[in-house]
């Protein structure tokens, strides 16, 4: 007897991706987003930040009601998505809150005065409470419904568009850009080969290079998404950026000192190099001002060039798999496996940055940026939800992370020597920041 057609999956079908594949949806609900605050619709964000004398401040009745708002805002604009991708109502309805208690919790974790002065950011908390319960424990099988990784994922990159100014990037300076230009390229490049000489599938060394030479984890998510890649794989990436940046916070401040290089060379080395912007803050602060200033420029450059690269990605993969396979890269071929999402991400950035005036922008900056906080917080918590400790560990028999570390070696020392070519007056005149 055979089977009986769904009548959710077949209405779909019939639909045009315009309105029923997740890369288009995740534009239209990120969109949403940024209107709403656009036409005033601006609630009050939750706060986050406590100390060790006063570790239930974010359990206060008027933030707790902020908590609550917001999530009723997620939940009524996500939810026409998950109906138009085909997903069921009811279920997403009893599995969201649950996705955002946790979300929550990981940014209030990360909210703590320590831990935010050792640059430990909620993605890592929101991984571990994931990968806690996954591993230790057991995921209901009724929150499946609200583990929507890349959903999450690509509302939250085109929400990040609003925030990516080109004023701003310019008035950071050419050096910066200039020098996150020549990190990208040769750091990636130089993480791929290494990648292909230890046998790592192309997949993988695509999202560990991108995440090495761009700016980590943002990077190896706009990759995954570029190259319709695995989760588990950006899971596996995303760990490994998280581990290592946490000593190079530590370590490299120090080296600075103790090597007498310049504060201002030291920050650009430690904005190009450390994979993650909370700990590059945080190392920046332990260096000096001048040396924190150098290293966000930098930071901001590479993060500015993310729209850029996945586009490139994209392209390069598919007529790369083209011609493997003897397939014709014809322009519709390469438009339907460009990530939608990053053309949201890039019309955000140009209307924020040219369509609207400067005032209005700095309305909704804090906000914006809550928002996609929020979206990214829920999407690791969903990696960690989807991971088992002992795929990770298995993963190529460790073949990954020895490309990863080897090619942040060549980063250290590549980057340090633009740092110096670029910042040190050796070509140009030493910037004052």
């Amino acid at each position: 007897m055979s089977a009986l057609p769904n009548p959710a999956m077949s209405s779909t079908s019939q639909r045009s991706p315009l309105l029923s594949s997740e890369d288009w949806v995740s534009v239209w609900i990120g969109f949403a987003f940024l209107l709403l605050a656009l036409v005033g619709v601006r609630p009050d964000l939750p706060g986050f930040g406590w100390t060790a004398e006063e570790p239930l401040k974010a359990f206060a009745h008027g933030n707790i009601h902020n908590s609550l708002l917001l999530a009723a805002l997620f939940l009524a604009v996500s939810l026409p998505g998950i109906v138009l991708m085909g997903g069921r109502a009811a279920s997403y309805l009893a599995a969201f809150p649950a996705v955002y208690v946790l979300a929550w919790a990981s940014q209030w974790a990360a909210g703590n005065a320590t831990i935010k002065y050792w640059g430990l950011s909620y993605v890592l908390f929101a991984l571990l409470l994931g990968l806690a319960i996954s591993n230790f424990g057991t995921v209901p099988k009724w929150i499946s419904a609200g583990v929507r990784t890349e959903y999450y994922i690509k509302i939250g990159l085109v929400i990040l568009g609003s925030n990516i100014l080109f004023d701003e990037i310019m008035r950071a300076g050419a050096l910066g850009v200039l020098q996150a230009a020549a990190v990208i390229l040769v750091v990636w490049y130089a993480c791929f080969w290494i990648s292909q000489k230890l046998r790592v599938d192309d997949e993988l060394a695509v999202m560990l290079s991108t995440a090495v030479a761009i700016c980590g984890v943002s990077a190896a998510i706009a990759a995954c998404g570029a190259i319709q890649g695995d989760r588990k794989k950006l899971s596996y990436v995303t760990s490994l950026v998280l581990i290592v940046a946490a000593p190079m916070m530590i370590v490299m401040p120090w080296a600075v000192k103790a090597l007498g290089i310049p504060d201002i060379v030291g920050g650009a080395w430690m904005g190009g190099t450390i994979d993650t912007s909370g700990a590059v803050v945080a190392a920046g602060e332990i260096a000096g001002e001048a040396a924190m200033n150098a290293a966000v420029i930098v930071k901001f450059s590479q993060n500015a060039m993310l729209g850029l690269a996945a586009f490139g990605l994209s392209v390069w993969w598919t007529l790369r798999g083209s011609s493997q396979t003897g397939e014709k890269p014809s322009a519709r071929i390469i438009w339907d496996r460009f990530p939608k999402f990053v053309l949201g991400f890039m019309i955000a950035s140009l209307v924020f940055s040219f369509a609207l005036n400067a005032d209005t922008v700095a309305e909704t900056k804090g906000l914006v940026k809550g928002l996609r906080t929020t979206w990214f917080a829920m999407a690791f918590v969903c990696i960690g939800l989807e991971t088992r400790f002992r795929d990770l560990v298995a993963m190529d028999e460790g073949r990954p992370a020895i490309a990863f570390l080897a090619a942040q070696a060549i980063n250290v020392a590549w980057t340090l020597l633009i740092a110096y070519l670029l910042f040190g007056g050796l070509l140009f005149p030493v910037p004052e920041l």
